[in-house]
């Protein structure tokens, strides 16, 4: 994938921080463009069978942040790629994933196919997680791959606890229980990319995937923050690969995507 440059914790930490600064900055002038829910496309069969993948985007943001990563995914037209914006006023990630079970039956129907990949970042990823492993979401998704996403819940920004969707991201909460709960028989492949660099992770191993339950492949990225994980060239084809197929088990670290040419 490319040549790795050792470089001192501090070094890597700053080298991310300035990423994420650029990030944010092209992110900031793509937002207004992914405000409005995108129009399904037919796929004219063009697509040869392979698994369609619908991608979710964080807390507050919306499609705009896929760009990149949508490109990659769809490239050489072998599979459709669509993103689901769901509201910003959202209150209950447990009705958003309500929601996004109804999307993913009309990707199915509309494409003639028996399963989906789903891909979040951030709060997407939790609300993929809870719509396969609390709605029955196993039955249609075969791969869901995180990035970024706060598994067993982060402690970040206390003052904002006032909103009902962030307590519902903490450790301790309802939610958080219930992604704990047995999930027996749970037949999706879970992909989940952390990284220590990662800002509104608290811990930052709480972006990993933890259950007994669950057939899990958890992927360490190094030299990149938060908002750079959908953006990132290294990721983005370490995604295109997990959704093409199970890696070797050995491959458990990306390395310094950072530093990767």
């Amino acid at each position: 994938m490319g040549v790795s440059i050792p470089v001192s914790v501090s070094g890597a930490a700053l080298r991310a921080g300035v990423l994420e600064a650029v990030v944010l900055g092209g992110h900031l002038l793509l937002y207004p463009t992914g405000i409005r829910q995108e129009k399904p496309a037919g796929t004219g069969g063009k697509h040869l069978g392979q698994t369609p993948a619908l991608l979710l985007h964080g807390f507050t943001d919306n499609r705009s942040v896929f760009v990149l990563l949508r490109r990659t995914l769809a490239a050489g037209g072998r599979r459709q790629v669509e993103t689901y914006n769901y509201s910003p006023f959202t209150r209950d990630l447990r009705v958003t994933a309500r929601h996004l079970a109804r999307r993913v039956e009309e990707l199915c129907e509309r494409t003639g196919q028996e399963q989906v990949d789903l891909v979040g970042h951030s709060l997407g990823g939790l609300v993929g997680r809870y719509y396969v492993q609390c709605l029955g979401g196993d039955a249609r998704v075969r791969t869901l791959v995180t990035l970024g996403t706060p598994h067993s819940g982060t402690r970040i920004a206390p003052f904002m606890d006032a909103h009902p969707l962030i307590r519902q991201v903490r450790p301790d909460s309802e939610v958080m229980a219930e992604l704990r709960a047995p999930a027996p028989g749970c037949r999706t492949r879970y992909v989940a990319f952390w990284s220590e660099f990662d800002e509104l992770m608290d811990p930052t191993e709480t972006a990993r995937i933890e259950h007994p339950d669950l057939l899990v492949e958890n992927v360490q990225v190094t030299g990149i923050g938060h908002l750079a994980l959908p953006a990132h060239p290294a990721v983005t084809a370490e995604v295109r690969r997990a959704l093409d197929g199970p890696r070797p088990a050995a491959a458990e670290s990306l390395g310094d995507a950072a530093s990767v040419a």
